[in-house]
């Protein structure tokens, strides 16, 4: 009934490996050589990655706070009337 996914065309010289899944580790070295690694990458890179962001949150929280004090009334405009 037609050809399975994997041979749908021949081709020559060309060489494929495969191991069987139960022969694979899922996690081989998880927490000996991965978390170690993620740590050593996020070292590397948060002084790259936190000024920006630091400076584009204190740029946020100040442009809030001009906004908020844009909106409301002046007070002293409003002394003399009755």
């Amino acid at each position: 009934m037609g050809r399975h996914f994997g041979d749908l065309a021949k081709i020559r010289h060309v060489i494929t490996y495969s191991i069987s899944p139960f022969e694979q580790r899922a996690f081989p070295n998880y927490f000996s050589k991965g978390i170690p690694n993620v740590w050593r990458r996020f070292k590397t890179s948060v002084f790259k990655v936190a000024p920006p962001m630091v400076l584009m949150y204190l740029t946020y929280t100040w442009g809030n706070r001009v906004h908020e004090q844009s909106k409301r009334k002046n007070l002293e405009d409003y002394e003399n009337d009755q």
